[in-house]
């Protein structure tokens, strides 16, 4: 990531290893099916990029916190990478309609704030999703960086 930026535009890529149903805050229950996930989100606030370790921690266990859509998916996921993008720019939305062109969208997941169909995708496999998400970020203008787990420790102290 540019060194001049510890924020920006980040994209978790997670995978749920079966199908399964969850209420998810006032969305109501959802269901998900076995496959990859593809959730976009913003770091440009004061804690910069590290949301995606607290998106970490609840992952794991750590953070019991319910806070987003996003926290009631975590903790029945494996983490696989993150791509994040360093800027100043408000591009999260360009990133996740870029996404949706290949992906199929949750609708209204993690979009209460804008406009968007979603801000979490499904994909069945994991190599085309990789792929879409590093696309959409160039796409949007962003040189994204792929982080995956051996890169992204989850901590105590986030």
């Amino acid at each position: 990531m540019n060194p001049n930026y510890d924020k920006g535009i980040y994209t978790l890529i997670l995978r749920l290893h079966g199908s399964t149903s969850r209420e998810v805050g006032r969305l109501g229950i959802l269901h998900f099916k076995s496959g990859y996930y593809a959730y976009t989100g913003s770091a440009r606030g004061s804690g910069g990029f590290k949301r995606i370790y607290r998106h970490l921690n609840v992952l794991c266990g750590r953070n019991m916190t319910r806070k987003w859509h996003i926290d009631h998916l975590l903790p029945i996921t494996s983490f696989r990478c993150a791509v994040a993008s360093s800027t100043d720019r408000d591009l999260e939305c360009v990133v996740a309609r870029g996404i949706g062109l290949a992906c199929e969208p949750v609708p209204g997941f993690g979009c209460t704030d804008c406009s968007c169909i979603s801000h979490l995708h499904f994909a069945s496999g994991y190599e085309d999703l990789l792929d879409t998400v590093v696309q959409a970020h160039f796409d949007a203008g962003l040189s994204p960086e792929q982080l995956g787990p051996s890169r992204l420790a989850v901590t105590d102290t986030v």
